[in-house]
């Protein structure tokens, strides 16, 4: 499928900070699972952020928030960004956008739950709206494989595993498949918010 079936397209900013490459490629495979929901996706390096990339963030429809995880939480750099944000948190800049998220960790588990917890407790200060993974778990059954979609089995958001030796493009299959499903689920969930908006604005007054 490669709308949404809204006929919209929303404007979803995928915002990431990446240490060593492999949330930059999770990132990647999320604009384009968004991209091929119908909507109009761009990456943004968190701490590589101008005035104009800003104003992106502020005028989109959805926020998919990356980061790694180190030492059970966020990135620093993430971190740095979200504290930036403060200002926009008390004047309700983000208020009622979609958001959502993935991490990525060298160790299977990682405590990757408590990164993406911080990014929902995040976007909830926001106001925003959090969307979930949306898929159950694979890998969890003697006929299932490492390549099933949601392979490490997570809910809230997607985490995926790259080893802390590996190279950006060593990004596992399965995670980039998952954080595809991530973004079309962002797309799709997004366009029915707007059109459910349009619709209720159409209604005349009584």
């Amino acid at each position: 499928m490669t709308d949404n079936a809204f006929g919209l397209r929303p404007a979803i900013v995928v915002a990431y900070h990446s240490g060593f490459g492999h949330t930059a490629t999770l990132a990647a495979a999320v604009v384009a699972g968004a991209g091929a929901r119908g909507a109009d996706v761009t990456a943004l390096a968190v701490d590589a952020l101008t005035e104009e990339h800003w104003a992106m963030l502020d005028g989109a429809d959805a926020i998919v928030f990356g980061t790694a995880t180190y030492m059970g939480n966020v990135s620093a750099g993430f971190q740095a960004f979200a504290e930036r944000t403060g200002r926009r948190c008390q004047n309700g800049t983000w208020r009622d956008k979609v958001a959502a998220g993935f991490t990525n960790s060298g160790s299977k588990s990682g405590d990757k739950l408590n990164t993406l917890v911080s990014l929902a407790v995040f976007a909830a200060q926001h106001h925003m709206h959090w969307v979930n993974l949306g898929l159950g778990p694979g890998w969890n059954s003697s006929a299932g494989s490492e390549h099933d979609p949601n392979r490490l089995g997570f809910w809230l958001g997607a985490g995926a595993q790259t080893d802390v030796d590996a190279d950006a493009d060593a990004v596992h299959p399965s995670d980039l498949r998952t954080c595809e499903h991530l973004g079309g689920r962002v797309a799709v969930t997004t366009a029915q918010l707007l059109a459910g908006r349009a619709a209720v604005q159409a209604i005349p007054a009584v």
